[in-house]
């Protein structure tokens, strides 16, 4: 797995972790090009430094002199020559070597890669997060859904990816704001209201109407809250189930995310948006930017001048407003309340809307590739039994989240929906998530948390010193004990990586290696004392490197916003 490093100082090692081996290297290769007068070109930013597959090939590996050797006039396997000493140097550095065209392998003195134990327990659940993207403000819009019915599958995607991007995006230093769409302005509402009032007197569902159970449940949720509305007129009575049905219809998605655990900073309203008069304007807003232009009696927006397949009408020949209007409005909006970055959550079928998005933020005078970004997240279905589950006994249509979190529980949920790239179909197997076994990834990634916890509690038992003031790095030598604290040390690079790509199935994937890695360490490298033996210096160390990994566990999990049980 390959990491890119920022430059950065090292004064001392105290043990290796990878940010701090890339600062080292950047250092010392400055600090000698200043003292020899060699001349290395402008070095970079960002270190390459890797993982390599082999692990006879040391524990890191730099491309860096390959980089360079251009700039530098120099053969890439020279430079590495040039360089290999400096890296050899280092503390907590054992062995360099140079191998095929100018890559040089790096081999940790033994016990080094342990520090990493003392970084995690003394941070916490701090531990990976940085400040990569402080200062950035981001407006995540992960959910747009009509307030006239439940959230379905696709909403699902979201809630549980849209919810696992902002918490990654957050401990990468980003200030997220979490924001919900609502679509309560338009024909569906008339037609909801008219849905409600049908059902509530007994009559047939109008033509394009709303059907299900849900909406025979909320109608009588009126009429038990408002018996009057019984005998109002037919005009009164649909705009007061249109009210009322909005409220508790709105509040019921509240309801259901939040048991699902994802929350929202802001729900905008779009009808609020076009109440405010911030639609009717958007054509005059522009119109300085020197896009805007009449014809065939409408306003458009002449997106084609930045890629758009066609032009955009904004207000049509009889003054009506386009929906494209009021996507206008809200990213005008966003940027007004201060965002630099608004990032768009959107459903498969709303592949078009990328590029028109796009062309509307450069017409806007804003950089297209800085302040928006479009994801598109593909379908999601549902298996069980295996067959696929496609009616709700609520809806009547497509599964609703909730009873999606009914059949598998919350964790399997959100865990199975952030671990794959959204861009790309996914099936949930029922009966999969519902096993308790390590065919099931959440429950082998929460089953290590688990494990380690139990261990803990008996080592704890049992005499062993779980205080860092205790603790010898320098005792773990074993290559299952450097295996593992090496991918710890990875945490805070696989973070920053999942933020920049937007990307929490990462975290998901990253998070299974490690509970694979400490199972075979487990395995390997006793822990506890046996027997009648007394704990010891090396007990101490394992254990402790244990802590670390659950601690690790836990941080990783609640990215993604799942639980980190302590007994299973």
């Amino acid at each position: 797995m390959a990491c890119y490093l920022a430059k950065g100082n090292a004064d001392n090692l105290g043990g290796v972790n990878p940010e701090e081996l890339a600062s080292a290297i950047l250092a010392a290769i400055s600090a000698h090009g200043t003292t020899s007068g060699s001349d290395y070109g402008q070095l970079p930013e960002q270190l390459p430094l890797e993982r390599p597959k082999n692990r006879d090939h040391g524990d890191y590996a730099t491309s860096i002199a390959l980089q360079l050797a251009k700039s530098a006039g120099k053969n890439p396997r020279d430079l590495a020559a040039t360089f290999a000493p400096l890296i050899g140097a280092l503390p907590g550095i054992a062995k360099v070597d140079i191998a095929g065209p100018g890559f040089i392998n790096i081999t940790l003195a033994q016990g080094a890669q342990g520090a990493i134990v003392r970084e995690v327990l003394t941070r916490g659940a701090k531990f990976g997060q940085g400040s990569a993207l402080a200062g950035i403000r981001i407006n995540l819009e992960f959910i747009s859904a009509n307030p006239t019915g439940p959230l379905h599958l696709g909403h699902t995607r979201w809630a549980a990816v849209g919810d696992s991007i902002a918490r990654v995006l957050s401990a990468a230093g980003a200030e997220v704001t979490r924001e919900f769409y609502i679509n309560d302005r338009g024909t569906q509402m008339d037609l909801f209201a008219a849905s409600l009032h049908a059902a509530a007197h007994g009559l047939p569902t109008p033509e394009n109407g709303y059907h299900g159970g849900y909406i025979t449940d909320l109608a009588r949720a009126i009429v038990a809250i408002n018996p009057e509305i019984m005998k109002l007129s037919n005009s009164e009575a649909i705009a007061a189930f249109k009210e009322a049905g909005y409220r508790l219809q709105l509040q019921e998605q509240k309801d259901v995310l939040d048991k699902f655990g994802t929350h929202f900073d802001v729900w905008y309203s779009e009808k609020s948006l076009h109440d405010s008069g911030a639609v009717a304007s958007v054509a005059q807003r522009l119109e300085d930017k020197g896009h805007i232009f009449k014809g065939e009696g409408a306003i458009w927006l002449r997106t084609t001048d930045f890629g758009d397949d066609k032009d955009r009408v904004l207000v049509k020949a009889d003054g009506e407003l386009t929906y494209f209007t009021s996507d206008t409005a809200y990213y005008l909006d966003k940027r007004a309340r201060g965002f630099n970055l608004c990032i768009y959550l959107l459903g498969a079928d709303h592949h078009g809307y990328v590029g028109r998005l796009k062309a509307l933020v450069a017409c806007a005078g804003d950089d297209p590739e800085q302040n928006i970004q479009v994801l598109i997240g593909q379908m999601v279905k549902i298996f069980e039994n295996g067959e696929e589950v496609k009616l709700s006994k609520r809806a009547g249509t497509i599964i609703t989240l909730e009873e999606l979190v009914e059949k598998v529980g919350v964790d399997a949920a959100r865990y199975t929906l952030s671990r794959y790239p959204t861009d790309t179909p996914l099936t949930l197997d029922v009966d999969l998530l519902k096993k308790h076994s390590n065919d099931n990834p959440v429950y082998y990634v929460q089953y290590a948390h688990a494990r380690i916890s139990a261990l803990l509690r008996n080592a704890q038992e049992l005499g062993v010193s779980l205080n860092l003031t205790d603790f010898n790095e320098e005792l773990l030598t074993h290559e299952r004990e450097n295996e593992l604290a090496g991918a710890i040390a990875q945490f805070p690079q696989v973070l920053l990586t999942a933020a920049e790509v937007r990307g929490p199935h990462k975290i998901a994937r990253y998070l299974e290696e490690i509970a694979g890695l400490y199972h075979r360490f487990y395995n390997d490298c006793r822990v506890l004392p046996m027997g009648g033996e007394n704990p010891n210096a090396l007990h101490t160390a394992r254990a402790l490197l244990c802590a670390a990994t659950r601690q690790l566990l836990a941080n990783g999990l609640d990215l993604l916003g799942v639980s980190a049980p302590e007994r299973m």
